[in-house]
C-alpha cells in the first residue's frame, strides 16, 4: 500500500514525523509532498531536520501569496504529482492551503482520501482554517479523529461512518521530543540561565492584518512585567514592517521562528504562553505549562477545562492572564496515550481501497 502525505507548514511537519515513522514500522510505501508554504528555513527545513523527517520526495516550492493564489498554485501542480505517483491514500494533516488542495485534488482524481485530525471545529467562519478542515471533512473517505470532542463534532455532520477515533499524533512527538530537550537542558534563545520568561507567537490574520489590533497585541506583550519572547512568524514580521510598526521594545525580545525541540523546550521552561496558534495552545497543555490565547474561540476546547487555556479576544487581560499560577486541576488525556500514530496508520491499512465502498 502506498500513502502520499501533503504538508506544508509547521504543525504538518510535527504530525508527519510520528506518522512517517508508523508507515516505517507497519511497511507501508510512505511518499512525502511538500507543497513550500512554509519556505522559511526555521519554518520548514529545520523541522524535518530536528524532527528525523526523511527528506520530501517532491517539493512544489509554492511560497506565500493570498489564499487564493496560493492553494490555486499548489492545485496547478498536484494533480501531475498525485496521477505520477499513485498512491492507494492521500492523506492530509490539519487544516492549512496545503490541506485543502491536496483534499481537492484527490477527490477530483478519485483517489481515496484520509483526513488526520479531522472533526476539530472553531465554529468562527471568519477563520480561514475552519473552511479548509469542514470541506476536507466532507471530502474525505476516513476522517481521523483527535479526540472524543472532535468524533462528536463528525457525527454532528453526519459524517459517522467515515470517522476513526485514533488520538492526536502531536502527544506523540511532544512527550518524545520533551523528555529529550529536558535531559539535555537546552537553554531557551533570548533568555539568561534562571531567568522568569513568557514565550509568544502571533501569526493568524485576524490578529495581523488589522493594524490597530496588531498595536493593541504589541503593547500589551511589551508591558508584561517579565522578559517575553516572541518567536517572530514571517507573517508578524511583514505585517508589522507593511503598518511601520516597531516589533521590539518593552518587554519583547524577539527571536527567529524556533524549531520544533527549541519550541518544546521553551515552553517547558516558561512562566506562561500568549499566543493565537492552535498547535501552541495544545502544547502548552500537554506539556503542563499557562497558555492565554488571543482569540474569540479555540478548536481545543478542551485545553479551556480548568483554566489551563484561558480566551482574551481583545487583550483586555493579559497583564492578569500570563502569568498566573499554574491551575491545580488535572488535565487528563483527551488527547491519547501517545500512540496515535500507529493508530491512525493500521485504520487506513484497514480500510484499505479496495474495501472503500463510496
Amino acid at each position: 500500500m502506498r500513502v502520499v502525505s501533503i504538508v506544508g507548514a509547521r504543525p504538518q511537519f510535527v504530525k508527519l514525523a510520528p506518522m512517517a515513522r508508523a508507515f516505517s514500522e507497519l511497511g507501508v510505501d510512505h511518499k512525502i509532498v511538500h507543497t513550500g508554504q512554509h519556505y522559511d528555513v526555521n519554518m520548514s527545513d529545520a523541522f524535518f531536520q530536528d524532527l528525523g523527517i526523511p527528506e520530501p520526495d517532491v517539493h512544489l516550492g509554492v511560497g506565500s501569496g493570498t489564499h487564493g493564489v496560493q492553494t490555486g498554485g499548489m492545485l496547478a501542480q498536484m494533480d501531475q504529482v498525485l496521477i505520477d505517483l499513485q498512491p492507494d491514500w492521500v492523506l492530509v494533516y490539519g487544516d492549512t492551503n496545503s490541506t485543502i488542495a491536496g483534499a481537492l485534488s484527490a477527490v477530483k482524481l478519485h483517489i481515496p482520501l484520509a483526513h488526520l485530525e479531522a472533526g476539530l471545529r472553531s465554529y468562527n467562519r471568519e477563520m480561514p482554517e475552519e473552511h479548509n478542515r469542514v470541506l476536507t471533512d466532507h471530502a474525505a473517505d476516513i476522517c481521523l479523529a483527535p479526540s472524543a470532542a472532535a468524533l462528536n463534532g463528525l457525527a454532528k455532520e453526519g459524517l459517522s461512518d467515515r470517522a476513526v477515533l485514533v488520538g492526536d499524533v502531536m502527544v506523540d512527538v511532544c512527550y518524545l521530543t520533551r523528555d529529550a530537550v529536558v535531559a539535555e537542558k537546552t537553554p531557551v534563545p533570548g533568555v539568561a540561565e534562571g531567568e522568569r520568561f513568557l514565550l509568544s507567537t502571533i501569526h493568524r490574520a485576524e490578529n495581523t492584518d488589522d493594524p490597530e489590533r496588531l498595536r493593541a497585541i504589541l503593547d500589551a506583550l511589551k508591558a508584561l512585567p517579565v522578559p517575553v519572547v516572541l518567536a517572530a512568524h514571517p507573517r508578524l514580521v511583514a505585517k508589522t514592517a507593511e503598518h511601520g510598526l516597531e516589533l521590539g521594545g518593552g518587554s519583547l525580545r524577539i527571536v527567529d521562528p524556533l524549531g520544533y525541540p527549541d519550541m518544546v523546550n521553551a515552553i517547558v521552561h516558561a512562566d506562561g504562553v500568549v499566543t493565537d496558534s492552535g498547535g501552541v495552545q495544545k502544547e502548552a497543555y500537554l506539556l503542563g505549562t499557562p497558555c492565554t490565547t488571543l482569540r474569540t474561540e479555540t478548536e481545543w476546547v478542551e485545553t479551556l477545562e480548568g483554566g489551563w487555556n484561558v480566551l482574551d479576544p481583545d487583550f483586555s487581560r493579559v497583564s492578569q492572564l500570563a502569568l498566573r499560577d499554574v491551575p491545580s486541576t488535572e488535565r487528563g488525556v483527551p488527547y491519547g496515550d501517545g500512540h496515535a500514530a500507529l493508530a491512525a496508520a493500521k485504520a487506513l491499512i484497514d480500510r484499505a481501497p479496495e474495501r472503500l465502498t463510496s
